[in-house]
């Protein structure tokens, strides 16, 4: 099982990716050095959406999908 998830970064930035683990992941990100680049200047983050796939295949061309949105649209789709 697979998961998109976008985080609300502490300067109120958005951040997407695909994880196995949202729990684990969300600690990497907020402490550990496993945590994305990006991430790392811009703690503490928050998980702000999630949604769950069978396959990384179909999590991996959503997560693209969603990363070409502009941040009015992601808002949207975080709102829903």
């Amino acid at each position: 099982m697979y998961y998109l998830y976008i985080l609300l970064c502490a300067d109120k930035t958005l951040y997407t990716g695909i994880t196995t683990d949202l729990k684990r992941r969300i600690v990497e990100h907020n402490s550990a050095k496993l945590g994305a680049r990006y991430t790392s200047s811009r703690r503490p983050v928050k998980m702000v959406y999630s949604k769950k796939f069978k396959n990384r295949s179909a999590a991996s061309k959503e997560e693209a999908r969603i990363k070409k949105l502009k941040k009015s649209k992601k808002l949207e789709l975080i709102k829903k």
